[in-house]
């Protein structure tokens, strides 16, 4: 069997050209203003540095704006709420994106719910994953979408197929079962702690790793012409799901790195445009 690669990378760099020709038109229209993303770190994590500059750098490519916030890691959460409340109340700024992690002793919860449904680009909030599962308007949570995008981009059919969703995070696992679930798969959630774990995974159709542990789930345990979509990755260049011996036997999957990665900061680029567009018409 000839496996089709869902290229993320590739999906990518098509979507940034088109973005780029959509805000060169929103520039002309809006007197040369152009949409912000601002980015939140709080703390000096490396990897939330990295991933916080790979934003900025998608927005610059595209010919967008990025204002970077960077905050100690003796933050509060108070003084956190009024940092998002400042960019809220900014015309200026479109988007907003909270790294995560932050440091223990803030609310994560209570400062991502803080940031205001217009400018959620990240979907982050509970307002917006409450909306997108309703299928009301709302920004999609960016990694889930991303798939979505991904899969409705090389014409995966979800309608009518069982997906297995391992992960329930709130900002992965859930509102990817939910969006799977929009689009009229029959969905099954399992966590690390699923009893049975392979036997669901063996009658899944669609199989998305987002456990968030390096080669957890195991590739006899996923069927002949299943479609493998990969959401973690680890030291090493792995994923959440061993997929070397995939290659040969399923009908679709995503390469690790390189799959689902670039499709999330795309998906919050995307948004923040949209989020502008709105804005600034």
């Amino acid at each position: 069997m000839t496996a089709l690669v869902l290229d993320g990378k590739a999906l990518a760099a098509k979507f940034e050209a088109d973005m780029r020709e959509r805000v060169e038109a929103l520039r002309t229209r809006a007197n040369g203003r152009t949409p912000i993303l601002a980015t939140l770190l709080v703390g000096a994590d490396p990897a939330s540095a990295t991933y916080v500059r790979m934003k900025g750098n998608a927005c610059q490519r595209v010919g967008m704006a990025s204002r970077a916030i960077e905050l100690p890691e003796s933050t509060t959460t108070a003084q956190l709420l009024d940092q998002i409340a400042e960019l809220n109340a900014n015309p200026d700024v479109h988007g907003i994106l909270l790294q995560h992690p932050v440091p223990a002793q803030i609310d994560e919860r209570a400062c991502f719910d803080a940031i205001a449904l217009e400018k959620d680009v990240d979907g982050v909030t509970c307002l917006g994953f409450g909306r997108m599962s309703m299928g009301e308007a709302a920004y999609g949570c960016a990694t889930p979408k991303g798939i979505m995008r991904l899969l409705e981009h090389y014409g995966v059919e979800l309608a009518g197929k069982h997906a297995v969703v391992v992960g329930r995070s709130p900002i992965l696992g859930k509102p990817m079962a939910m969006m799977m679930l929009g689009a009229n798969a029959t969905v099954t959630i399992c966590h690390s702690r699923t009893q049975d774990l392979a036997e669901h995974i063996r009658r899944a159709d669609v199989v998305v790793g987002a456990v968030g542990k390096p080669e957890f789930i195991k590739a006899d345990w996923i069927k002949e012409g299943a479609v493998v979509v990969d959401a973690g990755y680890h030291p090493g260049g792995v994923g959440d799901i061993e997929l070397e011996p995939l290659k040969d036997r399923v009908s679709a999957w995503t390469p690790v790195p390189g799959g689902v990665g670039p499709m999330t900061i795309n998906t919050l680029i995307y948004q923040t445009l949209e989020a502008g567009e709105k804005a600034l018409a």
